[in-house]
């Protein structure tokens, strides 16, 4: 699954200056010192914590994308920073379960 595919899971992109790499699986958590610890490069970071430390976690982790949950979205510094580090920026209404289910089937 392509990282663009997201779209079609319907989730909002928020920010798409990113490589379209294949996405290698998920990782949910709102603990950003548990995502530095376990989430994998390539993988797509499920989280309600919409700001700049974790786009920087993220970054430090090496996710490919990141899903903000709950209907949270972005501030502007919150893009720019995605953008410069080519982390694609999503957003959903759907809860954290909800979307790593989602997520976990398209990616079988």
């Amino acid at each position: 699954m392509k990282i663009s595919e997201l779209n079609e899971l319907g989730f909002t992109c928020l920010q798409n200056q990113f490589e379209d790499a294949d996405l290698v699986g998920g990782y949910t958590s709102d603990l950003l010192s548990d995502v530095m610890a376990n989430l994998k490069e390539g993988q797509v970071l499920i989280t309600i914590q919409a700001h700049k430390n974790t786009i920087a976690v993220a970054s430090l982790s090496g996710a490919a994308a990141v899903i903000f949950c709950h209907g949270r979205s972005a501030a502007a510094d919150v893009i720019e920073a995605a953008a410069n580090e080519g982390i694609a920026l999503f957003t959903t209404p759907n809860n954290q379960f909800d979307v790593t289910v989602k997520v976990s089937d398209a990616l079988r």
